[in-house]
C-alpha cells in the first residue's frame, strides 16, 4: 500500500534493542523542565482502530511503542459497526486476518432515497457488521502481540519539544500520534478547534432485533432535515446495529428527537427493544486540520476523517493510522511531512471527490436521481459504494447517469 504501510526497518529495531522492548529510559531535565520517566519511539494516544493500526505498523517497523487509552478493553464505542471490504484490505496488509472472524458477510445493500425510491443490489464485495467492543479489542490484541505496550491513561497535557513530545510531564515519544477521536486532546494542543456546524454530524446508535428479510445493509435517507439517514446493519446473531444521524446546523438535537427520527425511518424497529443507545459526533472530512505538526500527527476522527457522503470512518481510521505509524517509525524528525505526503498520495483525490459528492448530495433531488441511476445501472451503484465506503471517485460516467436521471422516470435495469 502506498505511503509505506506495513514496511519494516532496521533503524527502529536497533533503537528498540538498545532501549528494551518497553522503551523505558530516564531523560535529563532541560531548561528547567522536569525529567521524563518513560520514553518511547512512538506514543499513540487512543486505542481505537486508528490508534491500533498506528501502533501495529510502528512496531512492525521496529519502533518501541506505547499505546494509551482512557478505557480498559474490551469496551463499547458508539458506531454503526460497519466494516467494509476496504477496511479488511488494510488489516490484511497489517497481518490482521481475524478481525471479522465469526461474523457473517453481508452481500447486499438496500438504499432508500429521500423521495422514496429504492435500490437493492449486491455489493461489489461483502461487508461485515462487527460490534466495536469486539473489533477494537481484536485490533488492540494484535498491536500488543506485536510488542506495543498498552496502558490505561487519560492524556490531559501535550508539550511538543525539539526532539520529543511530552505527555502529562511523565511520558514522551519521539513522535506522538493523536488517535483520540472527535474530542481529541492532541488536536486541541495543536491549536485546531472542533469542526463547526455543517461539518459535524450527530448520530445515535443502539442494538435491536434484526429486521425480517434478506441479509443486507439498509440505509434509509430522510426527506426532512436532509442530510440525514437511518440505518440497520445485521450482525448475524439475530441483532442489528440501528441508528440515525444528521448534519448539525446550529441548534441542539435532543436524544428524544434522534430516537423519534430513528423510529420514523425504521418503522419495523420497536424502540422498546433497542438496547445500548449511545450518541456520538462525526467530524466530517470537509473540514480537516493539517494532518501533523513537527513530531505530532493526527489520524482517524481526530483528523476529521469521516466520509461526508456516508459517515463511514473505519476505513479512513485504519489507513491513516497505518500511514502515520510508518511515518513515525521511519523518520521521526520529518514525521509530519512524510505522513502528509503519504496521506495525500493515498487519499487526496478521493477526499476531494467525496467532498464534491457531499456538496451535490445537499440537494435531495440529486440523491433521488443517484438512487434511480444506481437501480438502472450496476456500474453506477458500484461507483457510489466505492465512493462512500472506500477510496473511490466520482466518474464522468456516473455523473452523466445521475444527470440523466434527474428529471425522474423509471426504466429497466441495465448491465
Amino acid at each position: 500500500m502506498a505511503g509505506g504501510v506495513g514496511h519494516s526497518g532496521r533503524r527502529g529495531a536497533a533503537q528498540a534493542a538498545r532501549r528494551g522492548r518497553g522503551g523505558k529510559s530516564r531523560a535529563a531535565s532541560a531548561g528547567g523542565r522536569r525529567a521524563v520517566s518513560d520514553e518511547f519511539d512512538v506514543v499513540v494516544v487512543g486505542a481505537g482502530p486508528a490508534g491500533a493500526a498506528a501502533a501495529l505498523t510502528a512496531r512492525r517497523a521496529g519502533a518501541s511503542v506505547l499505546l494509551l487509552d482512557r478505557a480498559d478493553f474490551p469496551r463499547d464505542k458508539a458506531c454503526g459497526d460497519g466494516i467494509a471490504a476496504h477496511s479488511v484490505d488494510v488489516l490484511a496488509e497489517l497481518g490482521v486476518t481475524e478481525a471479522v472472524a465469526g461474523y457473517a458477510p453481508l452481500p447486499a445493500l438496500r438504499m432508500i432515497a429521500p423521495g422514496g425510491g429504492a435500490v437493492a443490489r449486491a455489493l461489489p464485495r461483502p461487508a461485515y457488521t462487527v460490534p466495536r467492543q469486539v473489533f477494537d479489542a481484536r485490533l488492540v490484541a494484535a498491536a500488543v502481540a506485536a510488542g506495543a505496550q498498552l496502558r490505561r491513561h487519560t492524556v490531559r497535557q501535550v508539550e511538543p519539544r525539539a526532539d520529543r513530545v511530552v505527555l502529562d510531564g511523565e511520558l514522551s515519544g519521539r513522535v506522538v500520534v493523536g488517535a483520540d477521536g472527535a474530542g481529541s486532546v492532541v488536536r486541541r494542543a495543536l491549536g485546531h478547534p472542533a469542526n463547526p456546524d455543517r461539518h459535524l454530524a450527530l448520530a445515535i446508535r443502539g442494538y435491536a432485533p434484526a429486521l425480517p428479510g434478506p441479509s443486507e445493509q439498509v440505509i434509509v435517507t430522510s426527506q426532512a432535515r436532509w442530510p440525514a439517514y437511518a440505518w440497520s446493519f445485521p450482525i448475524g446473531d439475530g441483532r442489528a446495529n440501528v441508528g440515525y444521524g444528521e448534519v448539525l446546523r446550529g441548534e441542539p438535537l435532543s436524544r428524544a428527537y434522534l430516537l423519534d427520527r430513528l423510529a420514523a425511518l425504521l418503522p419495523g424497529t420497536d424502540l422498546g427493544t433497542v438496547t445500548a443507545l449511545r450518541a456520538h459526533h462525526l467530524p466530517l472530512s470537509t473540514h480537516r486540520p493539517a494532518p501533523g505538526q513537527g513530531r505530532t500527527l493526527l489520524v482517524g476522527d481526530a483528523l476529521s476523517l469521516i466520509n461526508p457522503f456516508t459517515g463511514e470512518g473505519i476505513f479512513y481510521a485504519l489507513l491513516s493510522g497505518a500511514l502515520a505509524g510508518a511515518a513515525a517509525a521511519h523518520a521521526p524528525e520529518g514525521a509530519a511531512r512524510r505522513y502528509a505526503d503519504g496521506l495525500r498520495r493515498r487519499l487526496g483525490t478521493h477526499l476531494r471527490h467525496s467532498s464534491v459528492a457531499a456538496w451535490l448530495a445537499r440537494r435531495r433531488r440529486v440523491v433521488d436521481a443517484a438512487v434511480r441511476a444506481a437501480r438502472r445501472d450496476d456500474r453506477v451503484f458500484d461507483d457510489v459504494v466505492e465512493l462512500g465506503l472506500g477510496d473511490g471517485r466520482l466518474t464522468a460516467r456516473t455523473l452523466a447517469m445521475i444527470g440523466i436521471a434527474l428529471p425522474g422516470g423509471d426504466g429497466p435495469p441495465r448491465r
